[in-house]
Parts: structure tokens; sequence; C-alpha cells
């Protein structure tokens, strides 16, 4: 009774669907997080007859055949990198990238990895770092005298000194781009590391050609929809219940078998 396992695929591609939708709901507020959605495919089909094959020594041949299908599997898990909500925050070292781009950030590997989420603050030196206290890169630091702190949105970091009128410059931040941003490997802690599938990184200024610009003052939301997501469940949710109610069918069907046999 082939109904049987290919219930049972429809049910696991569904439990996936389902732990997908969930992570997304969980992360609705957390920082740069980009939704994702699970992308299925049919499996191998059995040819009990073949399309086009002959059906007569005249060559007739036969227009749509038999083909029965093996059921469903999860093809991909596709990360979703459209821009989410820029929210105000009044914190002068939070900052949202408005368009395409990552921050980028030193780990203590001395690996390089790349963030949407701009929430910096300034650690023990004064150097602008993540919440996990990761430098942001290139390095920049904020003189403990300095009064006020500024960030234009082409990146540059200048800072007002006691007794200067004028601003002096003290760092410049760069984005890093990729040709395929979903084929980023998240890392959690809202870091991405390169992949074979992203492509390496193309650094570049904030707000030049193929980068976004900086929004001073910002953080920017998740790109998840409560509305899509609740509705994607229940979606979800009644796929796995037909696959279940196929699998009590295809039961039912094997006992009645039974029972003429005995």
């Amino acid at each position: 009774m082939r109904a049987l396992s290919i219930a049972a695929t429809g049910m696991a591609a569904q439990e996936t669907n389902v732990d997908v939708i969930s992570n997304n709901i969980a992360n609705m507020n957390t920082i740069g997080y980009k939704r994702q959605e699970a992308n299925f495919e049919d499996l191998l089909y059995e040819d009990v007859v073949r399309p086009g094959a002959q059906s007569s020594d005249t060559g007739t041949i036969i227009p749509t055949g038999i083909q029965l299908g093996a059921g469903v599997a999860t093809s991909s898990v596709y990360r979703v990198t459209t821009q989410g909500v820029l929210t105000n925050t009044g914190n002068q070292l939070d900052l949202a990238i408005n368009g395409s781009g990552y921050f980028q950030v030193l780990l203590p590997s001395g690996e390089t990895a790349y963030t949407r989420a701009g929430n910096f603050s300034l650690n023990d030196n004064g150097v602008l770092v993540t919440s996990d206290g990761y430098t942001v890169l290139p390095q920049t630091t904020i003189p403990q005298t300095a009064t006020q702190v500024t960030i234009s949105t082409s990146g540059q970091i200048e800072v007002t000194l006691p007794g200067q009128a004028a601003t002096s410059q003290v760092g410049q931040l760069q984005l890093a781009n990729f040709a395929n941003p979903a084929g980023l490997e998240a890392t959690g802690s809202n870091l991405f590391m390169v992949s074979g599938a992203s492509g390496p990184a193309v650094t570049g200024t904030p707000a030049a050609a193929g980068f976004g610009y900086i929004q001073e003052g910002y953080t920017e939301a998740s790109n998840v929809d409560s509305v899509t997501e609740i509705s994607n469940l229940i979606i979800a949710q009644r796929a796995y219940e037909m696959n279940s109610k196929v699998i009590t069918t295809a039961d039912q069907m094997l006992q009645s078998t039974n029972q003429m046999k005995s």
C-alpha cells in the first residue's frame, strides 16, 4: 500500500514546515532576523506505463501513461532577505542598514562574521562592539572624552571633543555584500558566515553603488509578518492532518483486505 509511505513523507515534510514557521515566530522581535521558508519537491516516480511507449504493433503511442509518485521531501529552507522595518531607538550607537549589505564582525577565532543587527555598544576600551562584545570591523575606538558621537549615512564616525568646535573623524564603517545573501550560513547570535553558496564578501562604503546607507539611532526589525506566519501555520497543520487521514484510510483498507482473506 503506497499510500502509507507517501502520506508519511507528507507528514514529515509538514513537520519541517512547522519547525521553520515556529522559528520565524520565535524571532519576531529579534533585531535583523530574516524569515525562512521551507520549499518542497516531489520524489521519484514509478513508471507503471511509461508515457510515449508504443501500445500496439502499428506504432500507436500512449499519450499520458501511468506514473505513481513516492511522496514529497524538503528541498531547501530558503532565507528571505527583504528589508525589515527600521525602528527609532534614540541610541546614537544603534545602526541600521537601509538597503543591501552586512556589518562585519571579528570573532574570537579571528574569522569575520556578518550581521544585520546593529545594536552596538562600546567596550571598556571604547571600541565599537556587538551585544556579545565582538569587535565591529573596521575597528573604531571612541575617545572617552568625547561628548558626542555622530555616524553619517556613508558610515563616517565623528566625535566632538571638549574644547574643539569642529568634529574629528575617528572611523569609517565598511559594509559587505554577497552575490547570494540567502546562501550565507547562519551560526546563531544574529551572525552569518561565508559559504560556498553565498560567494565571497565584497566590501564597500555605505551609500556607495550596490550598498545600503546607515541610519543612526535606528535598528532593523525582523522581517517576520505575524499574519503571514499564522496563516502558513494553519495551512501546514491542515496539510499534516490530511496526510494523517490518508494513513488512517489506508490502514482501514488494509484491515478490510485482511478480513476478506480470513
